[in-house]
């Protein structure tokens, strides 16, 4: 089985171990709270009050209310209830749809009958008017309708799971006057506390009772109900159910929804009575549902909710109303598509981490894969539909987690080896390759062009000689750390050392169209850093270091060669020997930097150069051009002399060798390949060869 396949499959498993733990923990009520969390997040987020409809206004009886009441009339809380009624008067004479008292009225005024029958009177007037009433499990004194409160009249048909009231209380019957609808008001929070769903249709005594945004909403318009097992229709208005049988609330926001204090209403009322101009524009409340209820802090009627913080408790019904005139209450999810997306989330993000190599490509694999589930449920949230967030966001944590730490313990071990047995010799981006294909580490060679880096130092026998093995192995690793760094900051992978010899090459394991341009500029970068070490090495080996190097370009087969059990990163070919052999014919020229002319060829004009000799190597047929490359700044300091030495070398390839030797003696106290070239001539001249081609033989390695 290849690696590949094998990392498919745990990705799989992975995404489908943490799909299922993630499942179960929805199942047994361990993600409600998280679950709970992302729903709020995703209101405060994504509500906005410009959804809200326009047919709700809102009068809170707040504290400037209170104030106002006992500044102007003495009136401390409870206010007496004819207090209510211009306010329930000017919503009449308005025109409003409807009028929602989110107050129960369970006990008689302290102020008397007559107090309660102006209220009752003001209502009845009104007609659109309902009272809130609470329908409860065990808090109430009424198990049937009474007599003062008609039984709602609209129709209901059809089945639905609905939550079940055995008792209830009812506002007195001085107010209801046996005419007047009454709403519930009674709606169970979340095991936090905060108010996501409202029933709004609960079983009582054989029949139905509606909530109060309900009520409101039949009060302007009766429609039947319609009941079916995830849904309830009012009239042509679906209304997708809760398995408990609830409405899910679309929240619109902060200030969704214009709002006015009781004492504007109440102010607009009296003065409307007594033919004056009203505080209020009786036109913002026509055809409009008015929803009454507490803002004062002190009348203890503040609710948590998903938008933060607590809102007023007639807030609840209004955002339930709006969604009834709307049409659009939440819908959950169906549970096979929040199995399925967290199956899949999981998959991919188990997946993504197994399957990637590069460290920061698995960590926004993992950021990604943690964004989906957000991105999907604030997608659905913008089109009604409630998705579960936090079981997908589990699944991929749980996946992420286990293929992480597969992949730490199986792949971080292996990447730590590769790390640790090749840092001294390859590049980070060399090492970085290996790490994303191991593979390459097994056995095999092919065949690239590379351009390959030969160095010695010059005399190192005789330096070693004069130091103890401490003090040969400081300096040694001093040089080879300097020259190791130059070569990798140029990208060239370190073969190997051989005492004080480095081999390198560049153009394997990755691709390197400048591979040769690379490898000149490491050769003259190592020699400007020599150069700078030589005082401090004076000092420790009693002698001048110098280096010299030899480069070639050319084929070779590369890779992994050795036994099964050990084996190295190295090279074959002529072409490599052929770079060796060029770091040692440095000493027939007394230079320190050549290169062929196959190297010479690929700079593309970007180094200068001096041209040295066609040569011949033992063992060779072939002539070889070489080359000394020039850094720029030596390059214009000898310009005069190079122009001599190419005349000379001129001669020289003529057969001139008299000529050639003048003037390469000329320049040879300041340039050793020209007093090498003088010897030379010197000797051809005294024993010309018979047949001359221009090229130097060399006699040794």
């Amino acid at each position: 089985m290849s690696r590949r396949l094998r990392k498919v499959l745990a990705g799989l498993l992975f995404g489908l171990i943490g799909a299922a733990l993630a499942l179960d923990a929805q199942v047994t009520g361990l993600l409600d709270a998280p679950e709970n969390l992302t729903r709020d997040l995703r209101v405060r987020a994504l509500a906005h009050p410009g959804a809200a409809t326009d047919r709700i206004r809102l009068v809170l009886l707040d504290q400037k209310s209170l104030d106002w009441a006992k500044s102007s009339f003495g009136l401390g809380w409870p206010w007496p209830r004819q207090a209510y009624a211009p306010m329930v008067e000017f919503c009449r004479r308005a025109g409003a749809a409807s009028l929602s008292m989110d107050v129960i009225f369970t006990e008689p005024s302290v102020y008397g009958v007559a107090d309660d029958q102006a209220l009752a009177g003001a209502l009845r007037s009104m007609g659109r008017a309902v009272l809130a009433a609470s329908f409860a499990r065990s808090d109430g004194s009424s198990r049937t309708w009474p007599a003062h409160v008609p039984a709602p009249s609209f129709t209901v048909g059809g089945e639905a799971v609905l939550r079940r009231a055995e008792v209830a209380t009812f506002p007195i019957p001085d107010l209801t006057g046996g005419t007047l609808s009454v709403g519930n008001v009674n709606v169970p929070p979340d095991a936090d506390n905060v108010y996501r769903r409202l029933p709004l249709l609960v079983r009582f005594a054989g029949g139905y009772a509606p909530s109060l945004p309900l009520a409101a909403f039949l009060a302007d318009r009766p429609e039947p109900v319609t009941l079916a097992p995830d849904e309830m229709r009012v009239g042509a208005t679906r209304i997708p159910l809760t398995p408990e049988g609830d409405a899910l609330l679309n929240y619109r926001g902060r200030n969704a929804y214009t709002a006015y204090g009781a004492a504007a209403l109440m102010e607009s009322g009296m003065r409307l009575a007594e033919g004056g101009e009203p505080v209020i524009d009786p036109a913002d409340l026509k055809g409009r549902h008015v929803l009454f209820g507490f803002s004062a802090t002190g009348l203890l009627d503040l609710r948590p909710t998903p938008m933060g913080g607590v809102s007023p408790g007639v807030l609840i019904n209004a955002t339930a109303l709006d969604n009834l005139l709307s049409g659009d209450f939440l819908r959950p999810a169906p549970a096979w598509t929040d199995a399925a997306t967290t199956l899949l989330f999981a998959v991919l993000g188990g997946l993504g981490v197994a399957l990637l190599t590069s460290l920061w490509a698995a960590v926004a694999a993992s950021a990604g894969t943690l964004a989906l589930p957000v991105a999907y449920g604030a997608i659905l949230y913008a089109q009604g539909v409630r998705t579960g967030m936090a079981v997908q966001l589990t699944g991929c944590l749980v996946a992420l987690f286990l293929a992480g730490t597969w992949k730490y313990a199986t792949e971080g071990r292996r990447k730590q080896f590769i790390k640790s047995a090749f840092r001294q010799y390859l590049s980070p981006k060399v090492i970085d390759q290996l790490l994303q294909h191991p593979e390459r580490l097994t056995l095999g060679g092919e065949r690239r062009e590379l351009t390959i880096f030969f160095s010695d130092l010059q005399g190192f026998t005789s330096i070693s000689e004069g130091l103890d093995p401490e003090a040969l192995t400081g300096v040694l690793n001093d040089y080879l750390s300097a020259m190791t760094d130059i070569i990798h900051h140029h990208q060239g992978t370190v073969d190997k050392y051989e005492g004080d010899a480095i081999i390198a090459f560049w153009n394997a394991p990755l691709d390197q169209p400048d591979h040769a341009l690379l490898a000149v500029r490491a050769a003259l970068a190592c020699q400007a850093k020599l150069a700078e070490m030589r005082p401090a090495l004076r000092e420790r080996t009693h002698a001048d270091v110098f280096m010299r190097i030899g480069l070639n370009t050319g084929p070779a087969v590369v890779g992994n060669l050795g036994s099964r059990e050990r084996f190295d990163y190295t090279m074959l070919g002529d072409a490599v020997n052929l770079a060796s052999r060029l770091e040692s014919i440095n000493k027939r020229f007394g230079t320190y930097t050549m290169v062929s002319q196959a190297t010479l060829d690929r700079l593309g004009g970007e180094i200068p150069a001096r041209e040295l000799s066609r040569l011949r190597v033992v063992g060779k047929r072939e002539a070889v051009t070489v080359f000394e490359p020039l850094s720029g700044e030596e390059h214009r300091a000898r310009q005069a002399d190079l122009a001599v030495f190419a005349e000379g070398l001129a001669l020289f390839r003529a057969g001139d060798f008299r000529a050639a030797a003048v003037t390469f003696a000329a320049i040879a106290p300041r340039d050793p390949a020209a007093g090498k070239y003088a010897v030379k001539c010197a000797e051809l001249a005294a024993d010309p060869p018979e047949q001359w081609d221009g090229v130097w033989t060399m006699t040794g390695k």
